[in-house]
């Protein structure tokens, strides 16, 4: 049985709580069967955060998610929190964890399930056997560059500014985090930036160039601008196999990625630092769908991205390949048995709740072990 790991939950808002308790059964499961066992602990982000603190993220929290070998998150925001400054939103809690843990590779797969073709809004044959991964770098960009603000001009409008910045070693850890993934694939690197129109695109397209030819020879890569990559996206996908990209291009084209398997609700992530000394890494592991705050407390949403992002924790935080593999089985066999709920269902499936997904899918761990 393998050791004791500290696992921080942050089960956040909207739906989040729900799709998390399910993710505690499979915690439990696994607990059970004595295969793995993880010292949970849970508190508060986002929303829930705001309300009992008055900050999207407490201090106290944040030295959690510091000191766990893996965090798990279900989602922030919602309707209430929308008037709430800017530095207040639910959204800057988990953008600060991102920072201050230092998640600089954000891993988004587009994994088609056999049964689940139909849901998908794309012809069958263009997304049958559809699996690629998404690199998207995550703490730099124009999310956090500096200078950014809103001011008045002295005519009295306002002007908004962002700054989209990039630095080699930036460009470079981000870079080895898709090589590394793509050897152990099909050995193909697509690069996603804007050259044509902005220097930052230039820099990004030269230094994964040039640590390619240094390091990554054995891997085939390209280049392509994003907006021909969101085109390509919806008209060739099997051509990718890892996309490399900064953290705007990535945020945009890992959502279009998304809606090729039929539903945000399937696809799960993970956010990666660096490796340190003792060979740990620094982890966030969630689900791509929001807080879906109208169908929240509802018992209608689908927790198999939540599940699916702890099967990613298990491969990537703890080495434990083979336990990966044996949830997203289960998740492969819950469809095949028919087990839908509203945002994935096709004709002559069966509407289940958020709760009898869980109790579905626990069904098919039991067979397969």
């Amino acid at each position: 049985m393998v050791s004791n790991r500290k696992l921080l939950a942050l089960p956040g808002d909207g739906i989040g709580p729900e799709v998390m308790q399910q993710v505690y059964r499979v915690i439990d499961w696994f607990d059970r069967r004595r295969i793995a066992s993880f010292e949970l602990s849970e508190d508060l982000v986002g929303g829930a955060a705001l309300d009992a603190h008055g900050t999207p993220l407490a201090e106290s929290t944040l030295q959690a998610a510091m000191a766990a070998d893996a965090v798990l998150l279900g989602a922030v925001g919602g309707p209430k929190w929308d008037a709430l400054p800017f530095a207040l939103k639910p959204e800057r809690g988990l953008l600060r964890l991102r920072k201050e843990m230092a998640l600089f590779a954000n891993l988004r797969p587009a994994l088609v399930f056999e049964p689940l073709i139909g849901a998908s809004t794309l012809r069958p044959e263009v997304i049958r056997d559809l699996d690629l991964m998404i690199v998207r770098e995550l703490t730099g960009g124009v999310y956090f560059g500096e200078p950014r603000g809103i001011e008045t001009l002295p005519d009295g409008t306002r002007r908004g500014v962002n700054t989209q910045v990039y630095t080699t070693p930036e460009i470079i850890r981000v870079g080895r985090v898709a090589f590394e993934l793509a050897r152990k694939r099909s050995r193909r690197v697509t690069s996603v930036e804007k050259a044509n129109v902005m220097e930052s695109g230039v820099l990004w397209r030269e230094e994964m160039q040039k640590l390619h030819d240094c390091e990554y020879k054995d891997v085939a890569l390209s280049h392509m601008y994003a907006d021909n990559c969101a085109m390509q996206l919806v008209r060739n996908p099997k051509q990718f196999d890892v996309i490399a990209t900064d953290n705007l291009f990535g945020d945009l084209l890992s959502d279009c990625a998304a809606m090729l398997t039929g539903s945000l609700g399937m696809l799960p992530s993970a956010s990666l630092g660096a490796v340190d000394q003792s060979g740990r890494r620094k982890a966030l592991y969630e689900p791509v769908h929001g807080s879906a705050p109208d169908i929240a407390g509802k018992d209608m949403a689908n927790p198999l991205a939540s599940i699916l992002s702890f099967a990613m924790m298990l491969r990537y935080s703890f080495d434990l390949a083979e336990e990966a593999a044996l949830v997203e089985r289960a998740v492969l066999n819950a469809l095949k048995g028919g087990a839908r709920t509203s945002d994935i269902m096709q004709p002559g499936t069966a509407r289940v709740s958020t709760t009898e997904m869980g109790d579905t899918l626990l069904r098919e761990l039991d067979k397969l072990a």
